[in-house]
């Protein structure tokens, strides 16, 4: 099954799959559940093309410190759960994704730090399929 996205760049299942160990850490098991299942069904074509996308912007996009002393630096990954927002400026530059640099706002206003992307997968976090990259003073707390 091969699904074409707007660069008629033919994706495959594999595709798919090679994205999503890309991504290996960066979402939960939960979301990454409805994921697989989503991929077996009439909107796989979407989800071939969106794990491809995410995997690109996590490959990417800028590892711990690269953008120390930034003003407004990019937020490349957003995670929510309820009226809690994660905003991800960083990734790890171990290979294990454990942590992420950005803003998160549990309700109480946001703050910036180190955020651990295991524990907010496994409270239960997902990564926002809809994302699109935007300066970190154009997102809300």
């Amino acid at each position: 099954m091969r699904c074409v996205i707007s660069e008629r760049k033919q994706l495959s299942r594999m595709d798919a799959a090679v994205s999503l160990g890309k991504m290996k850490g960066f979402i939960g098991h939960s979301q990454l559940a409805a994921i697989g299942k989503v991929c077996y069904s009439e909107e796989r074509q979407f989800m071939y093309a969106k794990l491809v996308e995410l995997a690109n912007i996590v490959e990417t996009m800028p590892k711990t410190y690269e953008t120390d002393g930034q003003d407004d630096p990019d937020v490349y990954l957003h995670y929510f759960l309820g009226g809690m927002n994660w905003h991800i400026t960083e990734r790890d530059m171990m290979p294990e994704q454990l942590q992420a640099f950005g803003r998160a706002d549990l309700g109480y206003g946001g703050e910036l730090g180190y955020i651990s992307i295991v524990e907010i997968t496994k409270a239960g976090a997902e990564i926002d399929l809809h994302w699109q990259k935007k300066p970190l003073s154009q997102c809300a707390d």
